[in-house]
């Protein structure tokens, strides 16, 4: 049997464990309260974003393309024949009509020699109607007849192309349009075929502009085309398909596409750079975003939809951040279509991603939202 004082030692041994152990876990389960409170205090700050709900656009399909204005009669006046100027009747920047006198040359020496050619024909038109009379009375024979009208003949073509060499002196104007820099002054000598000035006829202007061989089922004549260029931002020029090249460049694979559009106002010049956007198909209804919205990583594009989450010290919902990976498609000015990955009304973040991540804190302001205009126009300041 035990001794007394022995088993009141181990009483105490046995105590002594169990208040040790007791103070291990108390310690322990402090410790964990201790960190869980400490991580709590130190949790990420929300995060001020902006954000708009996801909604339905309605857009044209249309190919982009740039191409350049042409005016639809162009000619560079110039003269057939050598000649010093005897007068400049117009002046640079014009607007003339058709068969409007441009330039004379001088031609008083040709005057002349058109007076001593007229004078030669109307003897021979005289010589031939008396030879003609006479062979009628059988005083000449036939071929005295033949002669004398192959001789009026040959001095009425002689008369003719001297009129042709005089009006080739006087540079006549083949289509109403607008003249260029004149850049001749009177008593200049001209060469053949040194330019004098150009004439548009900018009333109406072919755009020409090339399109990749794909898009060649999509396109037909009259179908509608709009244009833009920077000297006029603001606005947009309708046109339509007036032709497509019968054949497809070898080099290139890109098809020639000619469009037509009215000019009334002559807004827009020959030679200008312009942006042209082909019509093509029904009109359809995408989910837009600005293009602000939309990460780029390894594994595609990506968006953070604001998720609401109960708040127990709040009776509002917190709003926190879910990464979302989306497929897009086609851009238009600063938006962008989502074809996949997100549903009409989806809460979704449009600027302020870099500091976001899963589960982030959110706060929405919108008092600056990024751009979202499906037609920008550029601001100079």
């Amino acid at each position: 049997m035990a001794n007394p004082s022995m088993r009141k030692r181990m009483i105490w041994m046995l105590l002594g464990v169990g208040l040790l152990f007791g103070a291990l876990v108390g310690y322990h389960q402090f410790g964990q309260y201790m960190m869980k409170k400490y991580l709590s205090a130190n949790a990420a700050p929300p995060a001020t974003v902006t954000a708009m709900p996801i909604t339905f656009q309605t857009w044209q399909p249309e190919i982009r393309a740039v191409g350049s204005l042409r005016a639809q009669q162009s000619v560079e006046i110039s003269p057939q024949i050598a000649g010093q100027i005897k007068k400049v009747f117009v002046r640079s920047g014009q607007k003339v009509k058709k068969g409007t006198l441009l330039i004379e040359l001088d031609h008083d020496s040709d005057d002349a020699r058109l007076q001593a050619l007229q004078a030669d024909a109307r003897l021979a038109e005289v010589n031939y109607k008396r030879n003609e009379a006479q062979l009628k009375a059988r005083a000449i024979s036939q071929s005295i007849l033949d002669e004398s009208l192959a001789t009026m003949d040959r001095t009425q073509a002689a008369v003719a192309e001297q009129k042709a060499l005089i009006a080739k002196k006087r540079l006549i104007a083949p289509f109403s349009g607008t003249l260029g820099i004149v850049s001749v002054h009177t008593g200049q000598y001209l060469n053949p075929a040194q330019v004098i000035t150009t004439l548009q006829n900018t009333s109406s202007l072919f755009v020409d502009f090339h399109l990749p061989q794909k898009f060649l089922d999509g396109l037909s004549v009259g179908q509608g085309l709009q244009i833009h260029t920077d000297a006029w931002p603001n606005e947009t020029f309708k046109g339509r398909i007036s032709a497509v090249d019968a054949k497809v460049d070898e080099n290139t694979r890109n098809l020639h596409i000619e469009g037509l559009l009215e000019n009334p106002e002559d807004r827009l010049q020959p030679g200008m750079f312009v942006s042209v956007r082909v019509n093509q198909g029904d009109l359809t209804a995408y989910l837009t975003l600005p293009q602000t919205a939309i990460g780029y990583n390894a594994y595609g594009a990506t968006v953070f939809v604001a998720k609401s989450v109960p708040d127990q010290s709040s009776k509002t919902p917190a709003l926190t951040a879910q990464q979302v990976f989306v497929k897009t498609g086609a851009t238009r000015g600063d938006q962008v279509a989502i074809l996949d990955g997100l549903h009409e009304g989806d809460l979704v973040v449009t600027s302020g991603l870099m500091k976001l991540k899963n589960g982030t804190p959110l706060i929405i302001d919108n008092h600056v939202t990024p751009a979202n205009d499906v037609a920008p126009t550029p601001e100079e300041k």
